[in-house]
C-alpha cells in the first residue's frame, strides 16, 4: 500500500511541477521582456511609469499575487490597461514568467 501512495503522490507533484511552469526559465523571460518596465524586483520603473502616467504595483503585493495564474497569464498574452501584450512568448514562457512571479512575493 505504501509504494502505491508513494508512486502516486510522486506522479501528482511531477504533473502539478509541468503545469506550473519553471520559476529559473521565468526569470531569464522576465529578465528579456519584462524588466525593462516591472524593475528586475517587480517594483515596478519609475521613469517609465511617469511616461505612461500610470502606477505599475509591484508584482510581489498582495493584490498581485492574490490574482489566479489564469488572470496573470492574460496579462501577459492580452495586456492589461496601457500594458500592451507581450510579444514573442510561447504559453509555456507565459507559465514560466508567471511561476517566476510567484517568487517574488512580498
Amino acid at each position: 500500500m505504501k509504494v502505491v501512495f508513494s508512486l502516486a503522490a510522486t506522479f501528482f507533484i511531477v504533473a502539478f511541477q509541468a503545469a506550473g511552469g519553471s520559476a529559473d526559465a521565468g526569470k531569464a523571460v522576465y529578465d528579456q521582456k519584462c524588466k525593462a518596465c516591472h524593475a528586475a524586483d517587480g517594483a515596478g520603473n519609475p521613469g517609465m511609469a511617469k511616461m505612461l502616467k500610470v502606477t505599475i504595483k509591484h508584482l510581489g503585493s498582495q493584490e498581485v499575487q492574490a490574482k489566479p495564474d489564469a488572470e496573470l497569464k492574460k496579462s501577459v498574452t492580452d495586456g492589461i490597461g496601457k500594458m500592451k501584450p507581450v510579444a514573442g512568448v510561447s504559453a509555456k514562457q507565459v507559465d514560466d514568467v508567471v511561476a517566476y512571479v510567484r517568487t517574488l512575493k512580498k
